[in-house]
C-alpha cells in the first residue's frame, strides 16, 4: 500500500536587527519536524547577534546594510533580491528595525508578517512600550500582523494581552511582552503555514 507523501513545510525567511530572541523561538519550534514551517534563512540589516542562532544550525544568513547602498530604494531592491534567493513562502519580520519599501512589498506583499509590542492599532511605531506606559493603560500586549506600506497598519492576524503592573518600567514591561510575543509568533506562523488564509495585499488593505 503506497504511503502518503509528507506535507511540505512552508519555507520561512526571518529578518532580524538585534539579539533575535523571536528568531530563536521560531528556530526552536522548527526543529520539530511536525512544525508546519521551516526556517530556511535569516537576514539582517546589520551584523546582528541574532544571526548566530541561524549560524549555529548551519543555516544561510545574509546582511543587507542600508549604508552599503546609494539610497533607500536601492537598499529595498537589494533586500528583496536577497530574500528571493531563498524562495520563501513566508517572510517574518522579527525585531527587524527597518521599514521595507515598494520592492519588498511587491515581491512579498501578503506573505510578510511582523510582530509588534502593543495591541495595534494602539501605539504603533518604534516606542510602543514607552508610549503605553506614558498613556497609563492597564493592558497592552503583542500583535502579529501583515505588513503593508504603512507603519504597523497592516491587517491584524493575532493578538495577546499583557497586563501593565504597578511600578512597571519600560524594560520590565517589554520583557513580559517579549515572552508572550515569542509564543504568539510561533503559534501564528504555524497556523498561517498550515492553512494560509486569503491574505490582502497592501493595496487591498482598507484604510
Amino acid at each position: 500500500m503506497p504511503t502518503a507523501e509528507p506535507t511540505r513545510r512552508a519555507r520561512v525567511v526571518v529578518l532580524v536587527s538585534g539579539t533575535g530572541s523571536l528568531c530563536a523561538a521560531l528556530l526552536d519550534a522548527a526543529d520539530d519536524p511536525t512544525y508546519p514551517a521551516d526556517v530556511v534563512a535569516v537576514g539582517a540589516d546589520r551584523d546582528a547577534p541574532g544571526l548566530e542562532h541561524a549560524r549555529r544550525r548551519d543555516l544561510p544568513t545574509f546582511v543587507c546594510r542600508l549604508g552599503d547602498h546609494a539610497d533607500r530604494a536601492d537598499w529595498d531592491r537589494a533586500l528583496a533580491d536577497a530574500i528571493t534567493e531563498h524562495r520563501p513562502d513566508l517572510v517574518v519580520s522579527a525585531g527587524f528595525m527597518k521599514i521595507v519599501g515598494p520592492s519588498v512589498l511587491a515581491a512579498f506583499g501578503g506573505r510578510l508578517l511582523n510582530t509588534h509590542p502593543a495591541l495595534l492599532p494602539a501605539f504603533p511605531g518604534a516606542h510602543a512600550v514607552r508610549d503605553a506606559l506614558a498613556a497609563g493603560v492597564e493592558v497592552t500586549g503583542s500583535t502579529v500582523h501583515w505588513v503593508d506600506a504603512g507603519v504597523d497598519t497592516g491587517p491584524v492576524i493575532a493578538q495577546r494581552e499583557v497586563p501593565v503592573l504597578p511600578g512597571d518600567d519600560e524594560d520590565e514591561l517589554h520583557e513580559r511582552i517579549k515572552a508572550v510575543e515569542r509564543t504568539l509568533l510561533v503559534e501564528t506562523v504555524a497556523r498561517v503555514a498550515a492553512a494560509p488564509p486569503t491574505r490582502p495585499t497592501p493595496e487591498e488593505n482598507p484604510r
